[in-house]
């Protein structure tokens, strides 16, 4: 019974503690963004900060005479080398991630992979290479296979669109599956059969 009563308490303190613990490492992040003097410190004033000039920006890049500007800084950037390809590379991913219209993670799929028999779950990262496309003469699909319990790492490959397989779960609840180790089961029951080969991709 103790046993018992202890497990039930690792179930409700690990995830929670697991939570805040992420919370505190943002919050630290945001509140140590800017380096104030110490007169002008106090809890939280650098999250505030952060948030107010996050909407100080977007404010101005908005607007049609900041986003002129925003435009002669890029090009600025653009001639030269380093920060060329650094800050190209980041604006990409931002504008994937961010946009509104981004096809990027918005779907979990299935795959074989890494040997036939065996699936993994992964997700829709974007749009396909061209090349790779004219090369092998197939349509592929991007495919983001996320290590767990960090899905920060993982396997970048492109996939034959007729292999990749749809799931109905959400990119959070995928998300959730991965980090729990599986162990969180989104919405169906843990002995569901594998999805059909015909629901593929469309």
């Amino acid at each position: 019974m103790i046993r018992k009563w202890i497990l039930a308490g690792l179930m409700v303190w690990v995830p929670l503690g697991a939570t805040l613990l992420v919370i505190r490492f943002i919050y630290n992040l945001l509140d140590s963004s800017f380096l104030l003097p110490p007169s002008w410190r106090f809890p939280g004033s650098g999250v505030l900060l952060t948030a107010a000039v996050l909407l100080g920006t977007g404010v101005v890049a908005a607007n049609y005479r900041g986003g002129q500007f925003l435009a002669w800084a890029e090009r600025l950037l653009n001639h030269i080398p380093l920060i060329r390809s650094l800050y190209g590379g980041t604006k990409k991913l931002a504008e994937t991630l961010f946009s509104e219209n981004s096809s990027a993670f918005r779907k979990v799929v299935l795959i074989e992979w890494p040997r036939k028999g065996l699936w993994s779950v992964g997700f829709q990262a974007g749009e396909p290479l061209h090349e790779v496309r004219e090369k092998t003469g197939q349509e592929m699909v991007t495919v983001f296979i996320p290590t767990t319990p960090n899905p920060t790492s993982g396997f970048i490959m492109q996939a034959n669109r007729d292999e990749v397989v749809i799931l109905d779960m959400s990119v959070e609840e995928g998300m959730r599956y991965i980090i729990s180790l599986g162990v969180v089961t989104p919405g169906q029951p843990a002995s569901m059969p594998l999805p059909p080969a015909s629901a593929t991709v469309k």
